[in-house]
This record gives structure tokens, C-alpha cells and sequence, in this order.
């Protein structure tokens, strides 16, 4: 994680996903100060801090000592969000997105043309220093800034630079809507076992166990392919290599590519 010095930030949107990150750029001793323009307020999870203090319009906030805005709304509200905004916002102050389905040209156009602004898109495990995010900026955004970025989407955990802003979709059918595919896989293996016989609970707790050792696993040995992996666990003619006979047939590469085809589709729309 890059040294930086800590910043003044504003976090519009302390939602789940805002107050999560937010919770972890003040673990590791990112911010200063922030101010939550939130008209729910602080969430409870960060009310302890001494470093936040609440807004409720844009007009009650010294932009002229602000680092960064973070974006941290539902795209449904952006218009009302950005327009209350955006006329206080100094041309230079960097903006940092969260916003699902914005796109940098339809974040700048609220702001100032030159409006230096940074378009990522992270998941839910970012809530325990687990997630993976992907990002890019577009050619107004310094050096300086990069790496304060950088700082800030790695508290909660892996960052993955983007070549051009139209991969934003395929990130978000893959890795930001990806956990809720892992989440039903869980289900999925939960019901097959408890066709085989076991209880529920049984069947819960290995079902879920086993997809959590498995992505540890993964994380430890960061640097061998899943198919290594896969194969370390497959004996030949065993009772695993009978499970991928059916597993690997082509119908579940299918079943994904048309799942994440139509996640993509759903992101373009939306944007």
C-alpha cells in the first residue's frame, strides 16, 4: 500500500458499501477527517470515530480543504446527489466512484469538464478486507492522486487496474456481482446433500466450510492455476473424478457465460 499522508475527505453515502470502506481507510489510518453528507447520518458502525462529523447539504461543507469525494449512492439518486453538489465542488478536487453503472462521462458531466474523476467498481467482501476492485481514471487525475486511490481501494483488498472503461461491465457481471454466484453455490451443494441423506445443519456447515477452506486455499497458493488445484484433489477413477465428470461436460461453462452475459446486459442498460 502506498505512503501517503492522511487526507480530508467527503463520503457522500454511508450505506453498507460506503460505511464498510470508510471503516477500513480509517483502519489503516487513511483519513484525517471526513465528512458523512448522508441525511441518515453516520451509520452506527462509525460512530465512534472522532474523525467524521456529519453534513446534511453540500452547502454546509469547506470544500476548499477537501482531497477527495467519495461517491458511495445508489444510481437512482446521482442526479439529485451530484446537482446538490456540484456547485460547490472546486474544479480540481478528485472524485472517487463507487456508483454502479456511472460512467465517468456521465459523472463529469454533472461537474466540471476537466473534473479529475476515478470509476470503480468493488464487491462485499471489501467489508472484511477481502475484496477486489477495479478501477480506472480518466486523463485529468495526477500522479499524487493514483496513488492516494490506491491507497484507499487496497485497505480493502486487491485493486485491479483497468485498459479502458468498456470493461467495467464485464467487471461487474464477474467480480461485483460475483460473491452472490459463490453464496448460491452454497445453496446449491447444501441441497444436494441433504438429497444424499444428511441433515440440514449437516449439510449447511459442510456445504459453507468447504467453499470457505477451498477459497483460502486459492488465496494461500495464489500462484498455481485453479486447474492445479482441482486436480491436486482428483484421484484418478475417484469419487471426485466422478463428480467432474458430470461437473465439467460443458453445461456449467454454459450456465456461467450465459449468467454473466446477461449480468453484462443488465450493466450496459443501466448505465
Amino acid at each position: 500500500m502506498p505512503n501517503i499522508r492522511p487526507l480530508h475527505i467527503v463520503l457522500v453515502g454511508c450505506g453498507k458499501m460506503g460505511s464498510s470502506m470508510m471503516q477500513g481507510w480509517l483502519k489503516n489510518n487513511l483519513i484525517e477527517s471526513a465528512t458523512i453528507l448522508d441525511p441518515h447520518g453516520i451509520s452506527e458502525e462509525l460512530k465512534s470515530s472522532d474523525k467524521l462529523v456529519h453534513a446534511q447539504t453540500a452547502a454546509d461543507i469547506d470544500m476548499s480543504v477537501i482531497d477527495l469525494i467519495a461517491l458511495a449512492v445508489k444510481p437512482q439518486i446521482m442526479k439529485v446527489v451530484c446537482n446538490d453538489l456540484s456547485p460547490h465542488v472546486p474544479e480540481t478536487t478528485p472524485i472517487l466512484s463507487i456508483v454502479a453503472g456511472q460512467s465517468i462521462a456521465s459523472i463529469t458531466k454533472y461537474f466540471k469538464e476537466n473534473q479529475p474523476v476515478i470509476r470503480s467498481m468493488p464487491n462485499t467482501p471489501a467489508a472484511i478486507g477481502k475484496g477486489i476492485t477495479a478501477a480506472i481514471s480518466n486523463h485529468s487525475v495526477s500522479h499524487e492522486t493514483e496513488k492516494a486511490v490506491t491507497a484507499l481501494l487496497t485497505s480493502s483488498g486487491e485493486l485491479v487496474r483497468l485498459d479502458d472503461e468498456s470493461q467495467m461491465d464485464a467487471v461487474t457481471a464477474l467480480s461485483g456481482s460475483g460473491p452472490a454466484y459463490i453464496f448460491h453455490l452454497i445453496e446449491v451443494m447444501t441441497q444436494s446433500g441433504i438429497k444424499l441423506g444428511l441433515s440440514e445443519e449437516q449439510a449447511i456447515q459442510l456445504a459453507r466450510q468447504t467453499v470457505i477452506g477451498a477459497a483460502h486455499l486459492a488465496e494461500a497458493q495464489s500462484e498455481t492455476p485453479a486447474s492445479n488445484l482441482r486436480e491436486n484433489v482428483t484421484s484418478p477413477g475417484g469419487t471426485t473424478a466422478a463428480a467432474l465428470e458430470k461437473l465439467m461436460d460443458g453445461r456449467l461453462q454454459d450456465i456461467y457465460d450465459e449468467a454473466l452475459s446477461a449480468a453484462k446486459a443488465r450493466s450496459i442498460e443501466l448505465s
